[in-house]
């Protein structure tokens, strides 16, 4: 018991260190993890720009909102609350429709997939990757 404690401890550290410290490979800087999960994850939909021009919009029943206006819409408060819960699928009807993925859900099975047989804290791994989405979003920002 003891010994699981301590390597979920090692894994959530180690994806805070990897988070914080991961370099791009054969370059000095470092890599933008919140960019590279929203151009696998976001963009297709929301577009390159966030805008909301995605290469998969015309087939979707509605537009998706233009990110980057989400802090201005807001009072200038970026929603960090209401875009988690949006994201993790936290905000999601128990029934009904819903168009964008429950991304904590697709997640949460990406790393079952991944680590398989080894212990590993699912809810860190999740939190994680919508926190570097936040974060990301965040900076795409329009100003008032």
């Amino acid at each position: 018991m003891m010994s699981l404690r301590i390597l979920s401890l090692a894994v959530s550290a180690g994806l805070t260190l990897m988070a914080t410290s991961v370099q791009a490979q054969g370059q000095g800087r470092m890599a933008d993890l919140g960019k590279r999960e929203f151009e696998k994850s976001c963009a297709s939909c929301h577009g390159m720009d966030a805008r909301g021009s995605g290469v998969v919009t015309p087939w979707l029943k509605k537009s998706p909102p233009d990110l980057t206006l989400l802090s201005k819409n807001n009072g200038g408060i970026f929603p960090a609350d209401r875009v988690y819960k949006s994201i993790s699928g936290e905000d999601s009807p128990a029934h009904g429709s819903r168009e964008m993925p429950v991304w904590g859900q697709v997640y949460r099975m990406s790393a079952a997939e991944y680590y398989m047989d080894h212990p590993y804290n699912d809810e860190a791994i999740v939190r994680a990757r919508i926190l570097s989405l936040l974060e990301y979003i965040n900076r795409m920002q329009k100003p008032r």
